[in-house]
């Protein structure tokens, strides 16, 4: 095992130490329980979102926390669910008096802790709403989840409805478009290679100098299947179709197409999926109206990639286009 690390045990508190010297303009981070706030926070009036995970996935969570996004990250161990106390006390730390939606991945361990904090948070008087994200069309059930998986669509809905909040809509409406975004959007991801847990020191799986595996989750969950390495164009196909057709997206519908990358994949590999995502769309008739190409939501240092399709409208459109200013998501701002 290769890594910029000191030791396996450290790993999380390091990195959270690091993000709070890099980023003191933007975030204060907790420590005891771990969690991490916008600068401003609570912001008062204004519903407030929290979202997290395990740790590993970076930015995702907690890069996306700030002005126009989260107000609060959960950050677990490295792929291991956070804990009630963090989300309670992160909850807690935001809430400007307007309510907070809870934005939950759909694994086991996160939905359950997320609905013990929400009730806890009840408890003491915090509207709370919670919405599960479950995009991932790969995959029925897994090793990790009841139900489809969340992945892309997450980032999408916490910037598309971070900037709803900054616009002081009320805690259902924000709610329900959260609830909107995740209907309307659709993933699937795929892996060259595997990554190693800092703790475990090996790698999560194993695939041949030739193999890919189809259809992976975002901790190395087994997928569709696995085949031999082909052309970025089979791929892709191999990825966009079973999405496209799952909602189905149809002629004439626009669409917000992001192209991630899962922590090990350069940026020339991303703008070549992206291209053969767009011949493919667009022999469909489905246009690309906006467009998110990087590496957003990793699986520490695994090579490979995951699209992720949104059907948009007015509305959607406008908020994604709306300022942002977080360590990992900016524009306008």
């Amino acid at each position: 095992m290769k890594k910029l690390i000191n030791k396996p045990d450290d790993v999380v508190t390091e990195a959270l130490q690091g993000m709070a010297a890099a980023h003191p303009d933007l975030l204060r981070v907790s420590f005891g329980p771990n969690y991490i706030v916008r600068a401003d926070a609570p912001v008062q009036g204004k519903v407030a979102l929290v979202s997290g995970g395990g740790s590993g996935h970076e930015p995702m969570h907690g890069g996306f926390v700030g002005m126009g996004m989260l107000d609060a990250a959960c950050p677990g161990d490295v792929f291991t669910s956070p804990t009630p106390d963090q989300m309670i006390e992160a909850t807690k730390a935001v809430d400007g008096g307007a309510g907070v939606v809870h934005i939950v991945k759909n694994y086991t361990g996160d939905v359950m802790n997320f609905e013990m904090a929400a009730e806890l948070a009840r408890g003491e008087g915090i509207e709370v709403e919670a919405v599960v994200i479950d995009d991932d069309v790969a995959v029925q059930d897994s090793l990790y989840t009841a139900g489809r998986r969340g992945v892309g669509t997450t980032v999408l809905a916490e910037k598309i409805c971070g900037a709803a909040a900054e616009e002081k809509q009320s805690l259902q409406q924000v709610a329900e478009l959260c609830r909107r975004v995740n209907v309307n959007g659709r993933s699937m991801g795929m892996a060259l290679t595997s990554c190693i847990v800092p703790a475990a020191g090996t790698p999560t799986f194993q695939l041949g100098e030739d193999e890919i595996e189809i259809g992976i989750g975002i901790h190395g969950e087994p997928g569709r299947e696995r085949r031999k390495l082909a052309p970025a164009s089979e791929i892709v196909e191999s990825l966009a179709t079973p999405v496209v057709e799952d909602l189905p997206y149809e002629e004439g519908d626009q669409v917000l197409a992001f192209v991630n990358g899962m922590g090990g994949t350069p940026a020339i590999e991303l703008y070549i999926v992206y291209n053969e995502l767009h011949k493919l769309l667009e022999e469909r008739g489905i246009k690309i109206a906006r467009n998110l190409i990087g590496s957003y939501i990793t699986s520490l240092e695994m090579a490979g990639t995951s699209i992720t399709l949104l059907k948009l409208d007015d509305e959607l459109t406008r908020l994604w286009d709306a300022p942002v200013r977080t360590p990992g998501l900016r524009w306008g701002a």
